[in-house]
């Protein structure tokens, strides 16, 4: 037999005198502001703020820093490299910049009104005054620093983690501690070149202090050899990345489960 239609029951009708939940809800619309929804069809109303950065073609060495983050994330880092993402705190990062300032590398104009004041006294005939000793300065210039590591003249050797390519100074941690000098890494190229007046720079050195930020000094050595020189064993040991993203972590758990319950059938079996 085919299977019988069902029919609705119809609701009965209110009586004259109840009025409805409804007509009751409805409020009486003011008839000085008119409703007036927005459509927003083509050549209607203007479209509303959205974020469109997902679809903007950011510039090439955007898209490509961005990259080298993601790769160096998913990728086994090799301890060499991974040891650039460990710096220096930012307490002991202020200090050490405050100590660098002062001891900062004369300008191009100020180098130029010494020597012209310098050559104005000659052409005037008095005796040009004659510096005895050379003036404490930090010094800049990845061959410059490598030889005073090699000869022991550096008492403190500053590092910059996002040099490119990595290959310019990932040998310069491996050489001060073999030398003996103490050395840390802080954030940021273009931090260090300001203090010697360049747009970049890959590591600083401080060769001497005056008597009076000598106590700075050996503070900031300490410091950094805490963070850095007596941890050189745990450095060389520790390899980086191999974080993966949301949807392989999410594929991985879903495999999971699923090898997880064919092993309890299996046993259950």
């Amino acid at each position: 037999m085919a299977p019988q239609k069902t029919q609705k029951k119809k609701v009965a009708p209110l009586p004259y005198n109840v009025k409805s939940t409804k007509a009751e809800a409805k409020k009486d619309a003011n008839p000085l502001f008119e409703r007036r929804p927005r459509k927003f069809g083509i050549g209607q109303d203007v479209q509303p703020n959205r974020d469109m950065s997902r679809y903007v073609k950011w510039p090439h060495y955007v898209r490509l820093q961005r990259q080298r983050k993601i790769l160096r994330m998913r990728l086994k880092v090799p301890p060499a490299i991974n040891q650039f993402t460990q710096t220096l705190d930012r307490n002991t990062a202020v200090q050490l910049f405050k100590l660098l300032a002062k001891y900062r590398p004369e300008t191009k104009q100020e180098k130029k009104a010494r020597l012209t004041a310098q050559a104005e006294k000659i052409a005037a005939g008095q005796k040009a005054e004659e510096s005895a000793e050379k003036p404490l300065v930090v010094k800049y210039g990845i061959n410059h620093i490598t030889s005073l590591v090699e000869s022991k003249k550096a008492q403190l050797v500053v590092i910059a983690n996002d040099v490119d390519p990595i290959e310019l100074v990932i040998w310069l941690p491996a050489l001060c501690r073999k030398m003996g000098i103490p050395y840390c890494i802080v954030k940021s190229k273009a931090r260090l070149g300001t203090v010697v007046h360049q747009k970049t720079a890959t590591a600083l050195a401080i060769t001497g202090v005056k008597p009076e930020d000598k106590q700075a000094l050996s503070a900031l050595v300490s410091a950094v050899n805490a963070n850095f020189t007596e941890k050189s064993d745990e450095i060389r040991r520790t390899w980086g990345g191999g974080i993966m993203g949301t949807k392989a972590n999410a594929k991985v758990a879903k495999r999971d489960a699923a090898a997880a319950k064919l092993a309890g059938r299996t046993k259950a079996v």
